[in-house]
Order: structure tokens, then sequence, then C-alpha cells
């Protein structure tokens, strides 16, 4: 069995929770992955090397008591995702301190690196490299990415513009390893699709905001619950990459949504940039998916709706299809 292989066996369902930053803390992590899916979270949402160790270290410990504890119900390994860009001055640091914990999932975005893959893969670990088109995809998995997250058009934060149906299709003509697939999924239907498409993971995001455990504000939560497709601006102001937006945020920055100015900030995951407006703190990242997404539950709660959903939806589906 391969370590992909492996890490996909771990998981009661084919889902990958994606890193948020500033949302995504220990807790909700370990609340992903104690239900049963990948938890992940952003190396740069610790402000310090030294707060990064203590983060680690919590998971792995929580972890490691539920599986004692729950000897037939073992929790899915976790993830961390590294920004490959050069304003983070801490990448070097945070790999290699990921590397001696060992940490099953790496997910590299904004530029595929050989060194980062060949250094998980020698511990065992998995990489997957976010990518928004194919030709992305195929220079990540030249320079050895275990798989990729296919992040398509309605994916929360940093987001492509294409189909996942064009996107998928695209990258399986030619590579059959590890893919996950990012863009407006919040349901087992979504999930299913997923994988009716050629995904092997659905990679969700945007729905875990409105979570108990989230490390989002209240206001953030309720953004989530209230908000609606049309309710997401697409824009690469805040961070000179393109990404998906709640409009109500981007209103109470005293910005007006459908007439933002064209010149984008550069990106600062330490500062959150100099404007009034803290990007990431005050600019929420959300996709267009949270059109299902209606109260604000517990992780656990809602990971269960996900799997009814998936578990009817493959039943509707088998007997239609005879």
């Amino acid at each position: 069995m391969t370590p992909a292989d492996a890490f996909a066996s771990k998981l009661r369902l084919p889902v990958i929770g994606s890193p948020m930053y500033i949302v995504s803390s220990p807790a909700l992590v370990i609340a992903q992955c104690t239900s049963g899916i990948a938890g992940t979270f952003p190396a740069a949402g610790a402000r310090t090397l030294s707060q990064l160790d203590e983060w680690l270290c919590e998971i792995e410990e929580a972890l490691a008591a539920w599986d004692r504890n729950h000897p037939d119900r073992l929790a899915a390994p976790y993830g961390v995702n590294q920004i490959i860009y050069h304003t983070n001055d801490r990448l070097e640091e945070d790999l290699d301190l990921c590397a001696r914990h060992c940490t099953p999932l790496i997910i590299s975005s904004l530029g595929a690196r050989e060194d980062i893959n060949k250094a998980v893969q020698a511990y065992g670990g998995i990489t997957l490299h976010d990518v928004i088109d194919n030709r992305f995809a195929r220079k990540a998995i030249e320079k050895g990415a275990t798989g990729l997250v296919a992040v398509a058009a309605g994916a929360g934060g940093h987001a492509g513009r294409q189909s996942p149906f064009a996107l998928v299709r695209e990258i399986r003509e030619w590579f059959d390893g590890p893919l996950a697939l990012a863009g407006a999924i919040a349901s087992g239907e979504g999930i299913l699709a997923a994988q009716a498409v050629g995904a092997d993971f659905a990679y969700i995001g945007s729905a875990f905001i409105a979570t108990c455990e989230a490390a989002a504000s209240d206001a953030y939560k309720n953004g989530v619950v209230e908000g609606r497709a049309h309710d997401i601006c697409y824009t690469n102001l805040f961070t000179g990459v393109h990404g998906n937006y709640l409009r109500s945020s981007i209103v109470a920055a005293e910005l007006d949504p459908d007439n933002l100015p064209l010149k984008p900030q550069e990106m600062d995951f330490r500062s959150g940039g100099k404007a009034k407006a803290k990007v990431w703190r005050d600019i929420w990242a959300c996709g267009q998916g949270v059109g299902v997404i209606h109260e604000t539950t517990s992780c656990a709660d809602f990971i269960n709706r996900l799997e009814r959903e998936y578990r009817t939806a493959l039943f509707r589906l088998n007997r239609t299809a005879g």
C-alpha cells in the first residue's frame, strides 16, 4: 500500500478539510480528524515558530489520546498548508519543524518545489499541491508532488476560474494519482459529485467556518450562515491573487464590491497588510457553496450530516442507475 493509499484508507469520508488562515485552529483540526476527515491548517496561522510547534504537539497528542480511547474508530490524519511565496520568510523553518513532526500531509500553495516534495516523501508523508489549471498541475507533478488539489471556480479564498468538470477531466487525461477537488462543495451530494467527476477527495473549507470549533468571529460565522452564492465577490485586490470573499465584509471595510480598486495589494501573511481593514481578519474569504449552510453547529454534527447526505445520494444514484 502506498502512503497515499494508506492516507485515504484512514478517512471515514473522502474529504479533506481545507486550511483556512485564522479560521483553522487546532481545535477545528482535531474535531475534523476525530470525526473522520483529514483536518488541516496553514502554518502561517501560527504567529511564531514556537506556536506552530505547540499546535503540532497539541494536535498529535489529542489524536493519540483519541486513538487510545477509540481503538475501533481511529482518527483521520492531519495536514499543514505551506505557502510558497516570497513574503513568507518563515517557510524553511516551518518546513523543518513539520519534518521533525513527520506531518502526514503537506499542502503547498502558490509555488511547487521539488525539494519540499522529496523531504516530505522521505519520512513517509504525502504532498498535495494547489492548482487552478492544467498547466500548473503538470508543473507540480513534474516537481514530484504526490497529488493535486484542483481549485475550481467557486472555491473560498484563492481560487481559479475554471469549471470543476473541465479542470478535473483535463488533469485526469494524464494523471491517475491522488486528486482533491475544491469549489463550492458543502454537502454530501457535492462529495459524491466530486468523486463522480474523477476526484478522489472533496476539499471543503467555507462550510467549516460556521462550526463551533472554528476560530472565526461570530460576525464571520453569521456572514457564512446568512450568505448565498450571489454574496461572493471574486477579486485580486486584497492579496494580488484572485480569490472569493464575502460581500458583507467588503462593505464593512467601506469599499464598494461593485467598484473595487484595480491595483492589488502585496500578499502579507504576517501583518495582513497596511490597509485599515486587515486582509484575512476583516476581509472574509468564502466560497459559493455557503448557500446550504443555515446554522452554526459542531464540527462533528456537520460531518455526520455530510455522511447522511453522501449515503443518501449514493443510494439514490445507484437506484437510478439500476
